[in-house]
């Protein structure tokens, strides 16, 4: 049976962005991308709101989760909630720098400790059917670490307990000195490294993430490793992620407007089910991005969508005010 999360392009899980309803819009915009969840502690899965920290539609197949943590038996039975949940592929976070993560021992602070994660690893694959891949999301190193045997060894260790697949961020964390956010952009990328990555363990399938942006840039990278991941860019431009998915697969492109209208039976259906129209159209917010009419559409959202019994005409009057602005120009 053909691995269905083996995606070209992905969605990088991003706290307080990728929720469900995000990823519905995602899925509209690029029908052919592995989408992922926001990163979940393991913990959370086994003793919180399953159904709240689990939902999903099933539109946004095929659907990875990404779960955060250190102990090998919690992650491991909470794959195989995820797993048996539904979710395509299961991965470990690796890369998060937060002051939070760091506390608990986990995201790029596990870069440190490739033996223990090899052991996180090789519990989730025992805890898992063998047809849900286990990956690993990881940076180049933490901190001022400037060696590639010393990443090439971690992906090695980690290889070595059946986890085959990694999403490459090119570029360190820095653990102490930076912010989450500045560790996004101030580490320089070093995409060489993924590329020699895939060279020299051409069975791995590597995936890049960091800084990636447009058509361009994944098809270039896309002649050196198996994929590539799109971060803020997707969520910021969301046009730019469909553009690059229809470019791939060869389909036309969809108006904007026409996006936005594909999404209007999934808002309807949450509105009658109490969900706040604010916490659905924060993520259109960016579709019209550069365009004219731009910044009418995010102004009439964003001061609209919060206000009691928002619903969507406030939508409908957002999209036609967009319109009007482009007649006058």
């Amino acid at each position: 049976m053909q691995n269905r999360t083996l995606r070209t392009i992905s969605v990088a899980p991003m706290i307080d962005w990728t929720d469900t309803h995000c990823r519905t819009f995602h899925r509209i915009c690029a029908p052919d991308a592995l989408l992922y969840t926001e990163m979940i502690h393991a913990n959370a899965v086994l003793k919180g709101d399953r159904a709240k920290l689990l939902e999903k539609c099933r539109t946004q197949h095929p659907l990875a989760i990404q779960l955060g943590g250190s102990d090998p038996d919690a992650l491991a039975r909470a794959a195989a909630v995820c797993a048996e949940s539904g979710f395509d592929e299961v991965n470990l976070n690796c890369g998060c720098p937060s002051d939070r993560v760091q506390a608990g021992r986990f995201g790029a602070c596990l870069m440190k400790e490739p033996a223990h994660v090899a052991d996180i690893a090789a519990a989730m694959r025992a805890a898992v059917p063998d047809t849900v891949p286990v990956t690993v999301k990881c940076r180049l190193g933490v901190d001022d670490d400037n060696d590639f045997e010393k990443f090439l060894g971690f992906i090695d260790t980690v290889a070595s307990a059946g986890c085959t697949s990694f999403v490459v961020h090119a570029r360190n964390a820095w653990l102490k000195g930076l912010s989450p956010k500045e560790n996004r952009e101030i580490p320089p990328l070093k995409y060489d490294w993924a590329y020699r990555l895939k060279t020299l363990r051409p069975a791995l399938r590597v995936v890049l993430n960091g800084g990636i942006a447009t058509l361009d840039d994944v098809r270039s990278h896309l002649e050196q490793v198996d994929g590539v991941m799109l971060g803020r860019a997707a969520y910021h431009t969301p046009y730019v992620l469909h553009g690059i998915d229809a470019a791939l697969a060869g389909r036309p492109m969809r108006s904007r407007a026409a996006l936005v209208e594909a999404y209007r039976p999934y808002v309807e259906s949450k509105l009658d089910a109490g969900v706040p129209l604010s916490a659905m159209t924060r993520h259109i917010l960016g579709i019209f991005q550069g365009e004219p009419g731009g910044r009418k559409f995010r102004q009439l959202l964003s001061e609209g969508a919060h206000q009691k019994g928002a619903d969507w005409r406030l939508v409908d009057r957002a999209l036609n005010a967009q319109a009007e602005t482009v007649g006058f120009v």
